[in-house]
């Protein structure tokens, strides 16, 4: 796992400013690439061939250079056929697959990668810059372009530290964050600042920019399996991914929450380790998010060597104000606390962990998948009904539990009247449009309100037009909420430590398998990960096979009352909201009234501001 940074023309000086801020992605070496065109430059966490696998790397004639951050999972194979053709490597590393590959193959070599990667090749001969993300947007990779400047990195703090790159706040951006809770890729906060589509490719030649696609998610179904034949071959693509996912020349383990995703992962890495694997889990004092108990369960079952902590409120008190340090792009998910916590328990032992991410989104996991056939039968309920409905629901006390029925009863009829693909993130988002327009300035409002915020949503559908609503649901889930929160989340909050994960369930080819197979085989008697389950009935514990599904999140309405009070107050003060010229203070001090008086639970709209404010403090002064 590493960092990767350049631009076009040569500068020495900054090339090595923009790699410095990368350090945390890469502590254990670093280099540098100059060219007339171009500059690039490589921060490196040794994973695979330690001693001779430093970047960049190069041809057998150094006219095809490449840095990269990820790891190519199938470069075994890839080496095997290429040395066959007559390629000549210098290196055991999976980074000299790359440059050969694209010999042979061009700008198609991408569509042989197995793997997660943000790569970099520069075509000396060409002169050409070639970027590519991987399929599911494991690994960030950033880019400017003002028709002047190409700048790229791996995270935006790294453009920033160029001297050509120019901060602009882009309020169309922030809204979608109060939207989304991210900002949804292609955007980025900034002006003229781009994230690289997952499946895609970037040729930047002769002060031209091109972009282009080489996977996308799709649902094309081949031929109808049997259930017995989808478990089978589920059976294979995990236990195969997991597999190559245990390469690895550092100690590695396994990030066991209990969940049966991350025991799923638990059970096909021991079952293909060599002795006890390592698991790592952490615990709340809160009961209502506890999950540790099931972690110890799985562990014992499967015989791991487990590892334990607790993340207590004071510990996330202390480390709340070092997200904004690795969250240079406000995200507003809040498990990023436990995960970073997690992240640095692990990395005491461990250089790369296995996650279970990508489970929900692949195995159908989340109950709205469910709740958008309640909704559209709670549409056909007589008005007068609805409207007594949903006032009995806004009367309903406030709740600080973990996804209480109030919360979720809230959720629900808040964009019934939106067509299906709006109305999903909606429930997944904390502000309302309504409450929008009072949050912001009336002025920044004006410029606002007749802006689409979910253009992205059409525009990620487009093509799917003749497919069930379900699978533009299921999508929406893989290209938005996974890639740009939860990946997000997960990349930032390891990488922070020094910390590779891997995520064998998004293997590209277990989730081309899965969006293959019709919904109602995914899901069956309203029961979610339907097919998981059945997978993993003889292979773990009953009771982790069927408990109710948690989630990662913390107790945040909880400590907003106690312990981060002040600090609340502090960040969200008067004083601070009216310099910055961006809120209306008067909505957010009513947000924060009706929290702490216990009239509403509005912890995660103050979350999404409190990390906005953190982020501004932090990166845009």
């Amino acid at each position: 796992m590493c960092g990767i940074a350049g631009y076009t023309n040569h500068n020495d000086e900054i090339l090595k400013k923009m790699t410095d801020t990368l350090h945390h992605r890469g502590p254990d070496g670093e280099g540098f690439y100059f060219d007339e065109n171009i500059a690039m430059g490589f921060r490196r966490l040794s994973i695979i061939d330690i001693s001779g696998g430093s970047q960049p790397i190069f041809n057998e004639d150094k006219n095809v250079v490449t840095i990269f951050n990820g790891e190519i999972y199938n470069f075994k194979e890839l080496r095997k056929n290429l040395e066959a053709r007559g390629h000549k490597f210098y290196t055991q590393t999976d980074t000299e697959v790359i440059v050969h590959q694209y010999e042979e193959d061009g700008e198609k070599c991408f569509e042989k990668f197995n793997g997660m990667f943000a790569i970099a090749i520069w075509d000396k001969k060409e002169k050409k810059l070639i970027l590519a993300r991987d399929r599911m947007g494991k690994k960030p990779l950033y880019y400017f372009w003002d028709g002047k400047n190409f700048i790229f990195g791996s995270e935006l703090k790294t453009l920033k530290a160029h001297p050509d790159f120019h901060a602009e706040l882009d309020f169309a951006s922030i809204n979608k964050y109060f939207t989304y809770d991210y900002i949804p890729t292609p955007h980025s906060i900034f002006k003229n600042t781009f994230k690289l589509r997952a499946g895609s490719l970037l040729i930047f030649k002769a002060g031209n920019l091109y972009l282009d696609c080489f996977w996308d998610i799709s649902f094309s179904q081949k031929f109808p399996l049997l259930e017995k034949e989808i478990l089978e071959k589920m059976d294979f693509l995990i236990d195969d991914a997991v597999k190559i996912r245990l390469v690895s020349d550092v100690p590695l383990g396994v990030f066991l929450s209990g969940g049966i995703d991350s025991s799923a992962i638990a059970y096909y890495a021991q079952k293909n380790f060599n002795s006890s694997i390592d698991t790592f889990s952490i615990g709340f004092e809160e009961s209502s998010f506890d999950e540790s108990e099931y972690a110890r369960t799985v562990a014992a079952f499967l015989g791991t060597k487990h590892h334990s902590e607790i993340l207590s409120p004071s510990c996330a008190l202390e480390l709340i104000p070092h997200i904004a340090d690795f969250l240079d792009e406000p995200m507003a998910d809040p498990s990023i606390i436990p995960t970073y916590f997690l992240s640095k328990f692990t990395k005491e032992n461990v250089t790369v962990a296995l996650g279970g991410d990508g489970g929900d989104e692949i195995f159908m996991g989340y109950p709205t998948y469910l709740v958008h056939q309640l909704a559209d039968f709670y549409k056909r309920f007589p008005k007068f009904l609805q409207k007594n409905v949903n006032a009995f629901i806004n009367d309903l006390p406030a709740d600080v539990g973990n996804m209480s029925l109030s919360y979720k009863a809230k959720k629900f009829i808040t964009g019934l009247n939106e067509s299906s693909e709006y109305r999903n993130q909606i429930w997944l988002g904390n502000f309302s449009r309504g409450e929008r327009a009072l949050l912001f300035r009336p002025d920044i409002w004006e410029d606002l309100k007749d802006k689409n915020e979910f253009d992205d949503i059409d525009c990620e559908i487009v093509g799917l037009e003749n497919d069930p609503v379900i699978n533009k649901i299921i999508k929406l889930y893989q290209r938005h909420y996974m890639m740009d929160e939860v990946l997000v989340k997960v990349d930032r909050a390891s990488m922070a430590a020094s910390l590779e994960i891997r995520a064998p369930f998004l293997d590209y080819r277990l989730v081309e398998f899965l969006n293959s197979i019709p919904f109602d085989q995914k899901i069956k008697k309203f029961q979610t990960k339907y097919l998981l389950k059945k997978l993993m009935a003889n292979k773990l514990p009953k009771e982790i096979i069927h408990r109710p599904k948690k989630g990662f999140s913390v107790p945040l309405a909880k400590w907003f009352n106690g312990q981060l009070r002040e600090f609340i107050a502090l960040l969200l003060s008067k004083d601070n909201i009216d310099k910055e010229g961006i809120f209306n203070y008067d909505f957010i001090r009513r947000l924060i009234d009706d929290h702490f008086n216990g009239k509403r639970n509005n912890a995660r709209m103050i979350w999404d501001l409190v990390v906005f404010e953190m982020w501004r403090k932090k990166w845009y002064n």
